[in-house]
């Protein structure tokens, strides 16, 4: 079987490179061929992965409404197509279609739909009846959550042909030592910790607004960077809350770790569909931290962090109920582990990287058997 994945761009950067690179990692493990075609986001070229995966980085020309604009893509595809069994590609990635669209490829295509097209409406106008053609020419469509495909208005028409693959991740593995120097750090308090791009659809300044609510006993951690920083601190600043909110800034890979195993709730305060399944959320539920989440109208998140088991999920925009969550999710010893207890559960039987990939690869044996 030789499989190729296209889509977005690397180095990985987000949710959808990643699960890139886990399928890809898994099958040539298999000792399938698989490679990824991708822009490049930083040098072009080729990066082999092992003897039977690379990664085709092509030039890329300029960003355009979150696209990457690479003929290259066009190009390559055209060379290379004929070679692979399945081609795989991520969506939303208008590039990646356009490619797919001009290939001439005759062989099975698989679409991943991680998300709708959502704030790039004058993209989407020009853009959709590509997306349509992509959905029609697909043999099986994947989506990431049973309500992202329930509620996708793009999808309405092919839910006899999409199927459900939750993101799965490899456990978080804090260190002793750096967990212990963060709870040392924040000694005798209650770590909420949130982590992600700084950006508006984030909510991170409801979350800053739930601090109000909570007592002395808590701190607030947010890390990540982005456009919100300054305004952040300013929240921050102006309402007072310099020793309650922390804002470390972007976390190494293994900081991100040693937090997670650090903090005593994980919070996702997002309030836009552009979160369509939090991922952060599962790394967190990995290390049995229950979860506070936000009830996104047609967004994953919600379905992910099981409401009154792995967690709680409040109303978007309402700092009040965050800190409410919190609270009571923290409120005595008996009702933390058993949420902490029941987030670890929900992990392992629902999002563990092993789950992932052995769900996909009887995607593509089923459609590899259809004529």
């Amino acid at each position: 079987m030789k499989i190729l994945h296209v889509g977005k761009f690397w180095p990985m950067s987000g949710g959808m490179e990643r699960v890139m690179y886990e399928i890809t990692m898994d099958a040539s493990a298999r000792g399938h061929q698989c490679d990824m075609l991708c822009a490049a986001a930083e040098k072009p070229g080729v990066v082999k992965l092992n003897e039977r995966s690379r990664i085709i980085c092509t030039p890329t020309w300029c960003k355009v409404a979150s696209t990457m604009i690479t003929p290259g893509m066009v190009t390559e595809l055209r060379k290379i197509c004929d070679d692979y069994d399945i081609v795989h590609v991520h969506h939303p990635d208008p590039m990646a279609t356009l490619a797919l669209r001009l290939s001439g490829y005759k062989g099975k295509v698989i679409v991943h739909w991680h998300s709708d097209i959502l704030k790039q409406k004058t993209l989407l106008k020009f853009y959709k009846p590509l997306q349509n053609w992509m959905l029609k020419r697909a043999d099986a469509v994947i989506g990431t959550s049973p309500v992202y495909i329930d509620k996708s208005p793009y999808l309405v028409d092919f839910k006899d042909k999409t199927t459900c693959l939750p993101i799965g991740v490899a456990k978080v593995t804090p260190s002793e030592k750096g967990v212990e120097a963060i709870r040392n750090r924040y000694k005798g308090k209650k770590i909420i910790f949130s982590v992600g791009r700084l950006v508006g659809y984030k909510g991170h300044k409801y979350l800053i607004d739930a601090v109000k609510y909570l007592s002395d006993d808590y701190v607030v951690v947010i890390g990540g960077s982005g456009p919100m920083f300054t305004p952040m601190k300013l929240q921050i600043a102006e309402q007072g809350l310099e020793n309650k909110v922390v804002l470390p800034g972007r976390l190494s890979h293994q900081e991100l770790q040693d937090h997670y195993g650090a903090c005593d709730v994980f919070c996702l305060s997002s309030i836009w569909k552009t979160e369509a399944f939090g991922l952060v959320q599962v790394e967190a539920m990995s290390c049995g931290k229950p979860v506070v989440a936000t009830l996104i109208e047609g967004s994953g998140v919600s379905w992910v962090n099981l409401d009154g088991y792995s967690g709680l999920n409040v109303p978007t925009e309402d700092g009040q109920a965050l800190a409410e969550a919190i609270m009571a999710i923290t409120k005595d010893k008996e009702t933390y582990s058993r949420f902490s207890e029941n987030a670890r559960k929900r992990y392992e039987d629902c999002f563990t990287r092993e789950v992932m990939l052995q769900n996909c690869r009887e995607i593509y044996a089923s459609v590899l058997k259809r004529e």
